[in-house]
């Protein structure tokens, strides 16, 4: 969660009006800080400095003094302030022209101007925080949003944005005093060393250039250091974001016009001219609001904060933490400010409407009945097991249940087999976590493979949740609880850890045979299905080599997996 630091005095002016003239305690900037879900973690007297951590990670408008200050001061004031740059009729003064090509890169871009406001120390301060906070943490450290602020009037527009080749565009970068290519930027420059991996395998690097050929900056890595470099004093500046996504990168616009709006800025939009359509058209006008109305049944904010408020108390409560709001019959339409971006759900309405009330307006109510807690059956049969594991010697590993189809179906041979069938994960962020497991056996395998130096036997067990795929069940898969146990050295063979399944299975209280089974992950003849009741809850055997060979395991194993869910359910 982010930590930001704010200066009191820089705070209190942000509250406007008769509130800027008066000091503000620390136990009612605390109390304020509810409304926001941030916590005071440190105080300076003697500088005035305040350490905040916010626990929304969706409000990145709120990670800044600003924000902080824009919500406090709409409950206090009633309603939000409209901001006459994000309507429609607003006219652009200039433009920002997007070059063909760009799209392959880094595509989109958002910009505006902002005069008026002479840069304070505190105002440059939360400038510079603001910007390295929303690309860090919003913008995934550059990768889909970053930010440039520069000294307007050293701007002559349209502004381009295009590519160039590495070697193309020569610049001072903001910290150096030396004039750099963009190839020497990535190689020598702090930031180009630590972003530069954005653009890994480009070409053509993306740049900004004024109508006199300026550049602005190296995005996302850097600005010049001539007309990139704000300076306390300057009253006219330039604000630009490019990004991967469009929707975030006029957000994060959206957020830094609103807070220099807040200081006293006048901002003016730019419009940006793309080369082909995005999902705004061509021609795009930024700042922006992108917001839609939604419309929530009272009844739905009723029944999950357990009161009786009705639509009149709701649609104030919304009006007084920034929401633009209509009253029907039953219903409240809302729709957020253009610097939020997080309704994506009607709980996170239910939520606002909490906090802006107080939770403190609820009157608590006690448990209608009383109850007590217990382990279920197969959180018992799973403690049991790990209990008897231990007692035989085995030594328990926790690993996670998300992995890679190279491990748990291509390195135990069940390629285009039933066995090999899993519950994989949509739209996944990467291949090694791209499935779920389906069996325990890959999950001890890949810790044996890492424990080659460990001195012999190895003797590994897990409890631990599977996903198997199962077309009778409504989600189209079920969750199990597995036991899985795996034998490792030179003379690990099937009657040592069929012995061991024994004595499991007597102190578990519970008969079973074994059947023969061909099963790819293990040597043939020496695998069998664990019967119980007619049921197959489990596979026994000897690992195949081939299995042993794409893990880089030197030595035997025997294992065997043992479905828990299944023999508690048989019970």
């Amino acid at each position: 969660m982010p930590t930001i630091s704010i200066f009191k005095e820089d705070f209190e002016s942000l509250l406007g009006g008769a509130r800027a003239t008066r000091s503000i305690s620390i136990e009612q900037l605390e109390e304020w800080l509810m409304l926001v879900k941030g916590e005071l973690k440190g105080h300076n007297p003697e500088n005035g400095e305040l350490r905040i951590e916010l626990q929304d990670s969706n409000r990145p408008d709120l990670w800044c003094c600003e924000g902080i200050a824009r919500q406090v001061r709409i409950k206090q004031q009633g309603k939000s302030k409209p901001y006459a740059f994000f309507s429609k009729k607003t006219k652009a003064t200039q433009r920002l022209i997007v070059a063909p090509g760009i799209e392959s890169v880094r595509p989109y871009v958002a910009a505006c101007t902002a005069t008026g406001y002479r840069v304070t120390d505190d105002g440059l301060a939360q400038l510079i925080q603001t910007q390295e906070k929303l690309a860090d943490i919003f913008g995934h450290k550059r990768k889909t949003v970053s930010i440039g602020l520069y000294q307007l009037k050293k701007i002559h527009f349209p502004v381009t944005y295009e590519l160039v080749r590495p070697d193309e565009a020569r610049f001072t970068p903001l910290g150096m005093e030396t004039v750099m290519t963009l190839s020497e930027i990535l190689m020598v420059h702090p930031k180009g060393l630590e972003h530069g991996h954005i653009l890994a395998g480009q070409s053509r690097l993306p740049i900004l250039r004024d109508a006199k050929n300026q550049p602005l900056s190296f995005p996302p890595i850097i600005n010049s250091r001539e007309i990139g470099e704000v300076r306390v004093g300057d009253d006219e500046l330039f604000v630009e974001v490019t990004g991967t996504d469009l929707a975030m990168v006029i957000l994060t616009l959206n957020i830094f016009a609103a807070n220099l709006a807040d200081r006293g800025a006048t901002i003016e939009p730019v419009e940006v001219q793309y080369p082909k359509n995005t999902p705004l058209g061509k021609r795009v006008v930024t700042p922006q609001d992108l917001g839609t109305p939604r419309t929530i049944q009272i009844k739905t904010i009723e029944q999950a904060l357990g009161q009786d408020l009705g639509v009149k108390t709701v649609k104030q409560a919304l009006e007084v933490y920034g929401y633009e709001v209509s009253a029907g019959n039953g219903t409240v339409k809302a729709k957020l400010p253009p610097y939020r971006n997080d309704l994506m759900h009607p709980m996170d309405v239910v939520e606002d409407v909490a906090m802006s009330r107080g939770y403190g307006s609820f009157a608590p109510e006690m448990p209608a009945q009383f109850t007590v807690g217990g382990l279920s059956r197969i959180e018992e049969t799973s403690d049991r097991a790990r209990e008897l594991m231990v007692g035989l010697g085995f030594q328990e590993i926790i690993s996670n249940i998300l992995g890679s189809p190279d491990q748990y179906r291509d390195a135990m041979r069940l390629d285009d087999t039933d066995w090999g069938k899993m519950v994989e994960v949509d739209n996944a962020m990467a291949l090694t976590f791209s499935c779920l497991r389906q069996w325990m056996l890959p999950s001890l395998l890949r810790v044996e493979a890492a424990s080659s130096r460990a001195f012999y036997p190895h003797k590994l067990f897990e409890a631990g949740e599977v996903a198997i795929p199962d077309p009778t069940h409504e989600l189209g898969s079920r969750t199990d609880m597995i036991l899985g146990a795996v034998i490792a050295h030179a003379t690990a063979a099937f009657s040592e850890i069929h012995s061991c399944l024994d004595v499991l299975f007597y102190h578990l209280g519970r008969d079973y045979s074994l059947q023969p089974v061909q099963h790819p992950s293990f040597l043939e003849g020496r695998a069998g299905k664990i019967v119980v009741g007619g049921t197959s809850v489990g596979v026994i055997g000897e690992v195949h080599p081939e299995v042993l060979e794409r893990w880089q395991i030197s030595v035997p194993v025997v294992s065997f997996d043992v479905n828990l869910s299944q023999l508690t359910s048989s019970e």
